[in-house]
């Protein structure tokens, strides 16, 4: 399989309460489903997570033919092209193809499976990749098209 390119959001797993199972949720559904780790009547503890979940389910993966692998994500809602120019001058926040980046993780493959530096450790994780969908931690992406 080849992993060069770049991959986007298809879906984020969690566990059913009722059947303990993985289930996959799409993005809409992931954007309404419950928070229950978050006081849903602080209103600014809900609007923190709501713009998280944006970050998430706005995630892009991109796999480069020199190794590097780049997670770019989405630059927050409402802040102006000249805070985003004086951040990125600043060293503040980096930017790749309009999109926030941080340093590029390394890659490579390894029979067939994808392998990268996280940074956790010395040692390579590898991301379990199916054929169509490339899984990182909990977040399933798919070859953006």
């Amino acid at each position: 399989m080849g992993y060069v390119g770049k991959w986007m959001f298809h879906s984020i797993g969690t566990v059913d309460e009722e059947t303990c199972e993985r289930v996959w949720l799409n993005a809409e559904e992931y954007m309404n489903s419950p928070m229950p780790y978050i006081d849903e009547n602080d209103e600014e503890a809900v609007a923190d997570e709501i713009k998280e979940r944006k970050r998430t389910v706005g995630t892009l993966l991109e796999v480069c033919e020199d190794g590097k692998l780049y997670v770019l994500m989405p630059l927050p809602e409402g802040v102006p092209q000249e805070e985003v120019d004086a951040a990125v001058k600043a060293g503040a926040i980096k930017v790749r193809e309009g999109m926030m980046t941080d340093e590029p993780y390394d890659w490579q493959e390894r029979d067939g499976e994808l392998w990268v530096n996280m940074g956790m450790s010395e040692e390579l994780q590898q991301f379990s990749g199916d054929g169509e969908f490339l899984t990182m931690v909990t977040t399933r992406f798919e070859r953006l098209q």
